[in-house]
């Protein structure tokens, strides 16, 4: 009785900061709510008896991703009233790529009635605690199972970096940039300089 309390509890209590990820204005909000959805999910792994993902959730997103979020918001200079003039302007892209999920989602949903072993494969019990600890069955399905889906995983992490990189080093006016092609072009005698001073006497 207790352990569904709490599972409802965590649940709920997800799902709101999810929706408040999304519907809060201040970015600085929408952080801190998602650290919020974090925790919770975690407490959703310890009820299910994984605590190694939850301690990975807690430790990599909570402590690492999050954070960073937070710090990369706050030191940007978000221009607000730009980003709603361009709401209308990607309005139909955004609404594409919406379509776009739901009707993967229909399929998934769909391909457990037409195929109902998947269904099966879904809710097979988990093995027994004592048989395998949850390390090496997550280590099982990553790098066994499912390697190919996590390389591009990887590879669209990577895209996203670079992505973040390019649109956080675009030219601001009375911001000092590295300028990488010049510091190649330097010659020896454009860097170093030698003086030559004389015996008692400062530069």
């Amino acid at each position: 009785m207790i352990q569904a309390l709490a599972f409802y509890m965590f649940a709920f209590i997800a799902v709101a900061s999810g929706v408040m990820v999304i519907s809060s204005k201040n970015p600085v909000h929408s952080v801190l709510f998602l650290i919020m959805a974090f925790f919770n999910s975690a407490a959703l792994f310890v009820l299910l008896g994984a605590e190694f993902l939850a301690m990975i959730l807690v430790v990599v997103y909570v402590g690492a991703v999050a954070v960073l979020f937070m710090f990369v918001v706050m030191m940007l200079d978000i221009n607000f009233v730009e980003m709603r003039q361009g709401f209308l302007q990607y309005l139909p892209i955004g609404g594409l790529i919406g379509l776009i999920l739901l009707v993967e989602l229909i399929v998934i949903v769909g391909g457990w009635h037409f195929a109902p072993e998947i269904a099966v494969n879904a809710v097979a019990q988990t093995p027994p605690a004592d048989a395998t600890t949850n390390t090496h069955a997550l280590g099982q399905l990553i790098y066994t199972h499912y390697i190919y889906l996590f390389e591009a995983a990887g590879m669209i992490l990577l895209v996203a970096m670079i992505g973040a990189i390019v649109l956080t080093h675009r030219k601001r006016e009375g911001v000092r940039k590295q300028v990488i092609g010049d510091q190649l072009a330097r010659r020896q005698e454009e860097t170093v300089k030698l003086q030559k001073i004389e015996t008692g006497k400062g530069i």
